[in-house]
């Protein structure tokens, strides 16, 4: 897999809804049932985050899900890489980005969105086939006139802006010419999901897919 591949299809999974849910997912015995509910609202493209130790088994349970598209978030290491593609994820997300990590996801033919905060990163990717890009830690970078800055002399590369994204400023984020979509841990709260309140994060996600 060539970077202008992988960046075309990390592209088409960021098209396919506005906002993709960023999982921390703590038990896997219940990540079917929360994947089933965020598709259901309209929220296909689905990134776990490899933050717990259930993460892995969390993706293998969801990527059994129809109409999902299951992807592995804070890849930091290429073993990290090959676990999760063994795991089932369509697709890589890294909140910062390194040449290993760029080899690594191409070796494993693991479509990737690569982090990036400055202009200077976001250059660098753009160099090695990465028109497509995660803009992280997005409110702590300088938000919404950041990424717009950025944009004005980088119009080639779209962003997937996460980190301090939330319903109140999600849209402002989508309004940019720059932005693909947004990803966020608001449509999936850790009460809703530990109390198996399944109906909300429907809600939240049909909400979320309307932006």
């Amino acid at each position: 897999m060539t970077p202008e591949e992988s960046s075309f299809q990390a592209a088409e999974i960021c098209q396919l809804a506005p906002v993709i849910p960023v999982l921390v997912v703590d038990d896997a015995s219940s990540a079917a049932a929360l994947a089933s509910a965020l598709v259901a609202g309209g929220l296909p493209a689905l990134e776990v985050t490899l933050r717990t130790p259930a993460a892995l088994d969390a993706i293998r349970e969801m990527s059994a899900i129809e109409g999902g598209v299951v992807g592995a978030g804070t890849l930091l290491k290429p073993a990290d890489v090959i676990a999760a593609k063994e795991a089932g994820a369509l697709f890589g997300v890294t909140p910062g980005t390194t040449d290993r990590l760029i080899d690594a996801a191409l070796d494993a033919e693991l479509p990737l969105l690569p982090g990036a905060a400055t202009a200077t990163e976001a250059l660098r990717l753009l160099e090695r086939g990465f028109a497509v890009q995660k803009f992280f830690p997005a409110e702590a970078s300088g938000g919404v006139p950041a990424l717009k800055a950025i944009g004005a002399p980088i119009p080639q590369v779209r962003f997937c802006p996460t980190g301090g994204v939330s319903l109140k400023n999600a849209e402002e984020y989508l309004g940019l010419p720059n932005t693909i979509c947004v990803g966020g841990s608001w449509v999936a709260p850790k009460d809703a999901v530990v109390a198996e309140d399944w109906g909300r994060i429907t809600d939240l996600a049909r909400e979320a897919a309307s932006l």
